[in-house]
């Protein structure tokens, strides 16, 4: 039984960029499965050659995937080489560094996708682009969230505090911010670059919430949020994390009560979020979309809770205080719908599933 109809043949190559991420990795396994070749970006070889010789070898042995290096994600012509003859491009690569310098993160992320446009835009074989956002490119998610999130609706808040708040001033927050405020940038340079501009792609964004899931290497499970890692680790005994926490409540700290709650509370699986990269890569009907990729509305306590059934005799740290769940709402029916068509599943993966995929990797790794 064939498949949906796809926007390029299968066997056409396939860009995806900052290819050992979390998301990348899974969206490039993806990618293969369907009979796809695919050029993956990565800053250093060396340190990306186990996508390639081990979790991933049978595609490379065969000459499905190939690696490129590109170290400087907002050189001019960055993407160039890469780019040279593939029919589809998926734009994941950003800066996760978290950096209180707005200098070193905005602009260079913007710059990024400006240069990978480009480049496309100078490739007659590409017919379709896909860039990752960030539901924080929508939204400043904290306690107290309400409001539907449509296409027209930006972090412009984040903006303002990244650029206008002065060196040293920004808090524990500020780092977060200087990131949101990067990928609301990047992503209206997307869509004002779409509407400058007649290209001979298609153009679709993914935005995800937290994602959770299964890994490939110890990296995907303690970046950029090690929750699950930290959550079950964090117990009375050998638990750093749960005497900080006690402490820094104690303290009533704004900033731990955000990161309890506004960076926790709509998870999304890897899977899904690669699914939805693929199929708007490949369906002929999607185009112009933002997407919004957002599982089940979650906390703390609610992984806390996944955890203890799956591991009944580990002694967990208590519940943390005041958690509440985001009352913040976007429209499904498309991602839903791709889900379906694509990957034959109905609605999102459970949140219990995805915790318990990165918990296979978390004891892998580092128990």
């Amino acid at each position: 039984m064939s498949g949906p109809e796809t926007t390029i043949p299968k066997g056409s190559w396939v860009l995806v960029t900052g290819a050992t991420g979390h998301i990348a990795a899974h969206t490039v396994k993806q990618f293969l499965e369907r009979g796809f070749k695919v050029r993956g970006t990565v800053r250093d070889l060396k340190a990306a050659a186990w996508l390639t010789e081990d979790v991933l070898k049978p595609f490379a042995d065969r000459g499905d995937l190939e690696l490129v290096q590109v170290p400087d994600l907002g050189a001019k012509n960055a993407f160039d080489e890469a780019i040279a003859g593939v029919s589809a491009i998926v734009h994941i690569a950003s800066i996760l560094s978290f950096s209180d310098k707005p200098e070193e993160v905005i602009g260079p992320v913007v710059d990024s996708v400006v240069s990978i446009l480009d480049a496309a835009a100078r490739e007659p074989s590409v017919k379709s682009f896909v860039y990752t956002s960030s539901i924080a490119a929508a939204i400043d998610i904290h306690p107290g969230s309400t409001g539907h999130v449509g296409p027209d609706t930006w972090n412009d808040k984040s903006v303002e505090i990244a650029r206008g708040t002065p060196p040293g001033d920004g808090g524990f927050e500020y780092p977060y911010m200087v990131y949101q405020a990067s990928k609301v940038e990047a992503e209206k340079a997307v869509w004002a670059y779409v509407k400058e501009k007649s290209t001979q792609y298609t153009v679709n964004v993914i935005s995800p919430s937290t994602v959770l899931g299964e890994g490939f290497c110890e990296k995907h499970a303690v970046s950029p949020y090690p929750w699950v890692k930290n959550l079950y680790e964090g117990n009375e005994e050998s638990g750093e994390l749960w005497q900080a926490s006690k402490l820094l409540f104690q303290k009533q700290s704004r900033f731990l009560k955000r990161l309890t709650v506004r960076n926790t509370v709509i998870q999304v699986d890897v899977k899904d979020v690669a699914l939805l990269h693929v199929a708007a890569a490949l369906d002929p009907e999607c185009n112009g979309a933002r997407l919004q990729a957002w599982g089940e509305y979650c906390n703390m306590n609610d992984m806390l809770a996944v955890l203890r059934v799956l591991y009944p005799e580990h002694k967990f740290m208590d519940d943390f205080p005041n958690q509440t769940k985001l009352e913040i709402t976007a429209d499904f029916d498309q991602q839903l719908a791709l889900l379906k068509k694509w990957g034959g599943q109905d609605g999102w993966t459970p949140m219990d599933e995805s915790v318990a995929d990165e918990m296979k990797g978390v004891l892998k790794w580092f128990h």
